[in-house]
């Protein structure tokens, strides 16, 4: 390695000496109109540089000087004192690059020549982030092309961007070329690392087409990791440089190696059973079936399962009148499988969402109340009624049979805790997650399908049954200002865009005196709800892990008043943190947090994110370093089925974040869902090994 270098450093020497006195920058020999010619180094047939005579510099050096210029006469020659500037600026340029080159080799595990035709370095580079390079040099992102180079390479995007950034995990690349992270909306104008370092260094490199070490480390920074890339080698828009001295393509096919999570944290897996194992009578569906898959799921180590217990079936026809039959022979199944159990507190209607595939309402005595007062269900400005959960508005009006809302969930949850018992002692629950919201969420029904909104409309926000709009009344009133005691009345529609309103666009109402007052209210009451009702929760299951989930809206996150997460109940406009409130809410009552990024379930439609300015990673890092900042724990699940390669990478990097430096991972992941798709060979080997890698087992083909 160390005559490698004395090499690498020599031929930059060399090409100082032949090239210095031709490439000399003068911006003031724009007004001659003229332009300096440097004749580009020739590339030897061993790859390196030709070596020209003394004469021949000499001749060309003259030849520079007395260049005749348009208008007759003689170039004047420059200063002595500007070349020696010019020539200094080079030799500290060529000094970086040599450094750079020189720790990524010893460090990265990269398999460089020593002379390396810059043209080369950059195409390969950029190669490598995702981009296309064609031969003429025109170069472009792949997303711009419908992610054609991910779709050759048998990837998908994720994340919301085709780019992968691949760094050493010991890379000595100074802190400031780090680019600037915003978390409040207002985005960098670099997508990522490699856009933001390929504006800072002046020299860069890439690794020949030698595949990279075994032991080599991969960071992710913006993108996950895509996989292996598949054969780029016939393709003419990815093949590898052009050759200078014949003009003749030649390839340059990385293949990315695979991050290898063997000796990494330990992280349980679970599999959500199927929505509808438990018809409406209460009844386990297919006990068999479900016998067989659960035996298959327990042969590849799956840590446990996670089922929806539906306050629709159990309480279905009269209040307090709990019927537990189907989930109780289902929970002996699992305990003589011996797989762990997460138990979810569904207060919520089954129905109308991305993969729902039942149909399980709100119990029909709550669908009686809701006939004669609609106003315990959230409604939106045009006055429609949404069914799928209850209003926060009735959590202390006693407007259920002589019962409040809050207390219906903790009647149901101590039911619950009594008829299980026994699989609490014993250990095999190992985690409650308490529904709080539309599908089980902590979050407003601002954007219901059932209404009309298509992705990536804003959404509404869902405060005007009487108990909401008499709660904003009295907060108008003690803060002095009673005619604030209203919904704003220019904040679009569901399928609106910041820009086209009034509240949200850049200095729209949304930061002025009235809307700040109405966000902070809107964002309290989704505080108080959750609160109130973990309060109770932890009297009832005390003693056993308890989760709440929480779902991101990505979209407009990079506008500035994050139009999305407003009408959701997150106040995380550009000069808020939204979530350290609900994050410290959860830490008070020592409650797992659930985070799932909703706009992730888009992935898989070919959604254009950059339309809707979304960041799913800027949402994603923002909630996940708020909780880690304060010690909450952190679980999550996949948004939508996932079955091939590149989409288990993505979940295992999310898992397990390698560029975290306190090597902070989930406390566990749920996988969605089990499925006689999941049980297929070919998908179910491919979970099986996404399963060891999340587990911190070796896998035999990290190659493959």
């Amino acid at each position: 390695m160390a005559a490698e270098m004395q090499r690498f450093v020599t031929s930059e020497d060399d090409d100082e000496e032949m090239g210095m006195d031709v490439k000399e920058e003068d911006d003031e020999d724009d007004d001659d109109g003229e332009k300096n010619i440097e004749s580009p180094p020739m590339l030897g047939v061993d790859g390196g540089l030709a070596s020209a005579s003394s004469n021949n510099r000499f001749v060309h050096h003259q030849q520079y000087q007395e260049q005749p210029t348009p208008q007759g006469g003689s170039r004047r020659c420059r200063p002595q004192e500007e070349k020696e500037r010019t020539k200094l600026r080079e030799r500290q340029r060529r000094a970086i690059t040599a450094k750079i080159l020189a720790g990524l080799r010893r460090h990265g595990n990269y398999n460089l020549r020593v002379r390396a035709d810059i043209n080369d370095v950059i195409a390969a580079l950029a190669r490598e982030a995702g981009w296309v390079v064609l031969p003429d040099g025109t170069t472009f992102p792949s997303r711009s092309q419908g992610c054609n180079l991910q779709c050759l390479q048998g990837a998908r995007p994720v994340g919301g961007t085709c780019s992968t950034v691949v760094t050493s995990s010991s890379s000595h690349i100074p802190a400031q070329q780090t680019p600037p992270i915003s978390l409040r909306g207002i985005s960098s104008p670099y997508q990522n690392t490699v856009d933001y370092n390929a504006c800072q260094m002046k020299s860069v490199f890439v690794p020949t087409s030698s595949p990279y070490d075994e032991s080599s480390s991969i960071r992710t920074n913006s993108s996950p990791l895509l996989g292996d890339g598949g054969d780029v080698h016939n393709d003419p828009l990815l093949g590898g440089s052009i050759d200078s001295l014949d003009n003749k393509q030649v390839d340059i096919s990385t293949k990315l190696q695979e991050r290898d999570f063997a000796g990494t944290p330990y992280v349980p897996v679970y599999v959500m059973l199927p929505l509808g194992i438990i018809n409406m009578k209460c009844e386990l569906v297919d006990p068999d079936g479900i016998i067989k898959q659960l035996r298959v799921l327990k042969s590849i180590n799956v840590d446990g399962v996670m089922i929806d217990c539906w306050w629709g079936i159990v309480e279905a026809h009269v209040p307090q009148e709990y019927n537990w039959n189907g989930y109780k022979r289902l929970f002996q199944i699992v305990r003589e499988l011996k797989l762990k159990l997460q138990v979810v507190m569904s207060f919520h209607e089954c129905g109308g969402n991305i993969g729902d595939d039942v149909c399980i309402p709100l119990p029909n005595w709550v669908a009686e109340i809701g006939r004669s007062n609609p106003d315990i269900y959230f409604t939106d400005r045009a006055g429609r009624r949404n069914p799928e959960c209850l209003s926060w508005g009735i959590d202390k009006e006693r407007v259920l049979r002589g019962r409040t809302a809050v207390e219906v969930y903790f009647d149901y949850m101590r039911s619950f805790r009594a008829e299980f018992d026994e699989f609490f002692e014993d250990g095999m629950i190992s985690m409650i997650e308490v529904g709080l919201g539309p599908c089980g969420e902590l979050r407003y029904p601002s954007y219901p399908v059932k209404h009309g909104w298509r992705y990536p409309g804003i959404g509404e926000f869902q405060c005007y049954d009487q108990y909401m709009l008499n709660s904003l009344r009295k907060a108008a009133e003690n803060r002095g200002h009673s005619f604030w005691a209203r919904g704003p009345d220019n904040a679009g529609s569901y399928n609106s865009c910041p820009h086209e309103t009034g509240f949200f666009c850049d200095g729209g109402d949304y930061d002025g005196y009235y809307g700040r007052f109405f966000l902070n209210w809107y964002s309290q009451v989704l505080i108080e709800h959750g609160d109130r009702v973990l309060s109770l929760a932890n009297l009832v299951f005390e003693g056993t892990c308890i989760a709440v989930k929480l779902s991101g809206t990505p979209w407009w996150y990079k506008t500035a008043s994050h139009a999305t997460e407003l009408t959701s109940g997150f106040y995380n406009s550009c000069n808020r943190d939204g979530y350290a409130a609900i994050v410290a809410m959860l830490k008070k009552h020592g409650v797992i947090l659930n985070f799932t990024c909703a706009g992730m379930s888009l992935l898989n439609q070919n959604v254009d994110f950059s339309e809707a300015l979304a960041d799913p990673e800027g949402l994603t890092w923002q909630v996940l370093n708020t909780a880690w900042d304060v010690c909450v724990p952190v679980a999550s699940e996949n948004a939508l089925p996932c079955h091939d390669r590149e989409g288990y990478n993505y979940l295992s990097e999310k898992a397990k974040p390698m560029n975290d430096p306190d090597g902070r991972h989930l406390f566990s992941f749920t996988y969605l869902r089990l499925s006689p798709l999941l049980m297929e060979r070919h998908n179910f080997l491919e979970f099986e090994r996404f399963v060891k890698r999340v587990h911190g087992e070796a896998v035999l083909d990290i190659l493959a």
